[in-house]
């Protein structure tokens, strides 16, 4: 059995990690204490006693995350911050979750700025070995730490209070391991080479919004399928059902066409309370939902819909129904019915999208197309074509020509057929991430060039 599904190692990861901080809060604590003397001492006093409570406070945020729910287990090692490197922490699966360290960004090199928040600054950062990856650390500018030097007006005490978030986000990176949720690659507490604790994650780049509604409907489809996935992983995760109160596109990176999220430090991994059914209230800005308080006082389920909901508004109602398939419609318009309404759990509606993916990769939306319309080309095998006159179309996978994904050269036939510059299309061995072709559709070229992997289409003239 492995260590980390041992209840004694679970037990001692939890011990170590609130002696470890609570060796930094009470050194702190010693430390303010023999500055203060004179008559400033009660003031100080009064202060020092405010900011230790928030520390403890932070600590017993971190408590949950290293206790698994009963009939749970692991996901991994909980490797805990300390002043060393921690590397190497293996997953069940055995895979590494963390293999850079402080040692790997001595002498790193700051290419870009990737975006700074109320508490972390974001970097893009090449390691020596040539390796990019994202940088995140405490934001010394940031208005968490403004606010806390301004209230407390202790520096060393500040960064440790504002780092808790970050720390709160390396532990949950390390517990909660998706393909749609970034990964953990490293993570280094050293003031002198990084002035306080770093995370290293996955370089992705930030969700385009606008870039995003002028992609093919399949890659805007591919996003929310993503979307969709990560939430059924979050409502079924090993710390419980997890909530994201901070859902934003910015809360979010594209990696090769899949969306990840990065952001999880307002993440909740409890259930509210209550007392009544009126406590389990969730509210958005058009729509308010409500569920029963259960009889051990948690409003159960209200983190899946949250989660869901968000996921509508701020990704189904822009990316899914438009230039969606029109033999699709039918289930994505009941997607988006069932989650506007939250009328479907998260494993329905997840279902339901595995459906879409199901029946758009098999063509089983095409059956009712005519197959006479492919008499209508030649076809020329093994062949491509040169001096292309080129014609735009959206939305179009290349902006100056006309590129669709095809399931296959009868439906590639259909849409040049439809287009009524086109006269030839061209399909490679070129695939999308469905498995589907990609046609280049064009009004016209000079030549024909050999190419084993291609071959070419051509419209038949009407007399």
């Amino acid at each position: 059995m492995s260590s980390a599904r041992n209840p004694l190692f679970t037990a001692s990861c939890l011990a170590l990690v609130i002696i470890s901080l609570t060796v930094v809060v009470k050194k702190w604590h010693f430390g303010l204490r023999g500055k203060a003397s004179g008559a400033d001492a009660p003031n100080v006093d009064l202060t020092r006693d405010k900011l230790l409570q928030q520390l403890k406070e932070r600590q017993q945020e971190l408590l949950p995350f290293y206790i698994t729910p009963p009939g749970q287990q692991l996901a991994g090692d909980s490797a805990l911050f300390s002043n060393v490197d921690t590397r190497r922490n293996e997953t069940p699966e055995g895979s590494t979750t963390s293999d850079i360290g402080c040692r790997e960004l001595r002498g790193m090199t700051v290419v870009d700025f990737l975006g700074a928040g109320y508490t972390k600054t974001v970097l893009k950062v090449v390691l020596q070995q040539g390796t990019d990856v994202a940088l995140k650390s405490v934001n010394e500018q940031g208005t968490d730490m403004m606010s806390c030097l301004e209230d407390f007006r202790d520096p060393q005490g500040c960064q440790e209070l504002v780092s808790f978030k970050l720390r709160k986000e390396v532990v949950l990176l390390q517990r909660l391991q998706h393909p749609n949720i970034v990964k953990l690659r490293g993570q280094c507490q050293d003031s002198g080479l990084v002035g306080g604790i770093v995370a290293v994650l996955e370089q992705g780049t930030p969700v385009q919004m606008i870039q995003l509604l002028q992609s093919p409907w399949e890659e805007r489809f591919r996003v929310c399928l993503g979307l969709v996935r990560l939430l059924h992983y979050l409502s079924h995760s090993p710390l419980g059902s997890v909530a994201l109160l901070d859902f934003q596109p910015r809360q979010f990176v594209m990696m090769s066409g899949e969306l990840k999220l990065t952001d999880l430090d307002d993440a909740s991994v409890r259930e509210p309370s209550c007392r009544t059914d009126s406590d389990c209230l969730l509210q958005f800005p058009l729509r308010n939902f409500t569920v029963a308080c259960s009889a051990n006082g948690l409003c159960e389920g209200l983190n899946e819909m949250r989660n869901l909901y968000n996921a509508y508004r701020y990704f189904f109602i822009y990316l899914l129904p438009h230039q969606a398939p029109t033999t699709l419609k039918p289930l994505v318009d009941q997607i988006m019915n069932t989650t506007g309404e939250l009328k479907h759990s998260v494993n329905e509606t997840l279902e339901a999208f595995e459906e879409v993916l199901h029946v758009f990769k098999s063509g089983l939306h095409l059956q009712n197309m005519p197959p006479s319309i492919i008499k209508e080309y030649a076809v020329v095998k093994e062949m491509r074509t040169a001096g292309n006159m080129d014609y735009r179309c959206w939305p179009s996978y290349e902006q100056q020509a006309c590129v669709l994904s095809v399931h296959n050269a009868l439906e590639a036939a259909h849409i040049c057929s439809s287009h009524p510059q086109c006269t030839s299309f061209t399909l490679s061995s070129q695939k999308t991430w469905t498995g589907r072709l990609l046609a280049s559709f064009r009004s016209g070229f000079s030549q024909l060039l050999p190419d084993v992997s291609s071959t070419v289409y051509m419209r038949s003239a009407k007399a």
